[in-house]
């Protein structure tokens, strides 16, 4: 899949993000901290935005040859982009609200939050990519199963009320999580193996692709309400 969408590109929105990351959780001050995250969620969610509300009507009106001809050439590239602006958004977010102090005795939330993001993702991988009989995918699953799990039970004693609108964030994340990871990413994958056959059948990548736009349009709104919801944690209500 990287040749496809262009071994440097494939390299550079993994490797630029996750730097950007990685300096901003280790030795970047507050504001350079919140300017990855908020860059990286605006990437995010402006392509989000983009593919539901412009994309999708196009690929609407196109036959399935000219839809699966577009795939072919945009897919390989999302399936690099996405994940990655996705997972520095979601790291950068938390890592800088613990900062701020807004998100106090934090580790037992994040081990319920990292739970309910990845035993379901996880789950949904293997059902769509038709792997739960096999052991590549059966040993990840049970390693993060039995990891997060065990978090949780040593820390849950722990918990206190939050936030409710650090709750909410925290809730529009995982729906986020979920249907990224788990219905979209794995749409991109069945559409690859599908290009990579050796008969591509266009109705099956056109389909999975419109399946695909569509959810876009659904990230995006949630993205949408993310925004507002982090404005008012923030800010501590609306200026009227």
């Amino acid at each position: 899949m990287g040749k496809r969408a262009n071994p440097a590109f494939a390299v550079a929105v993994i490797l630029i993000p996750f730097t950007a990351l990685g300096y901003a959780v280790t030795v970047a001050s507050i504001q350079q901290h919140t300017y990855v995250h908020v860059m990286a969620g605006v990437l995010w969610t402006g392509i989000g935005i983009f593919i539901g509300a412009v994309l999708g009507p196009v690929i609407g009106g196109l036959d399935d040859e000219q839809s699966a001809a577009l795939f072919k050439r945009l897919t390989p590239k999302t399936a690099f982009l996405l994940p990655s602006l996705a997972t520095v958004t979601i790291a950068g977010g938390l890592t800088l609200a613990q900062r701020l102090g807004l998100f106090e005795n934090a580790e037992p939330w994040l081990a319920l939050f990292t739970a309910v993001n990845l035993i379901p993702v996880l789950l949904l991988l293997g059902w769509r990519l038709e792997a739960w009989s096999d052991w590549r995918w059966q040993l990840p699953f049970a390693a993060a199963a039995i990891g997060s799990l065990t978090w949780v039970a040593t820390t849950i004693g722990q918990l206190q009320m939050i936030d409710p609108s650090l709750g909410i964030a925290l809730a529009i994340v995982t729906i986020l999580s979920i249907q990224g990871f788990g219905f979209l990413m794995p749409g991109e994958l069945r559409m690859y193996k599908e290009m990579r056959s050796d008969h591509p059948d266009p109705s099956i990548i056109a389909s999975i692709g419109r399946q695909n736009a569509m959810l876009g349009g659904v990230q995006g709104f949630f993205q949408l309400l993310l925004i507002l919801d982090m404005v008012y944690l923030r800010y501590g209500g609306f200026p009227l």
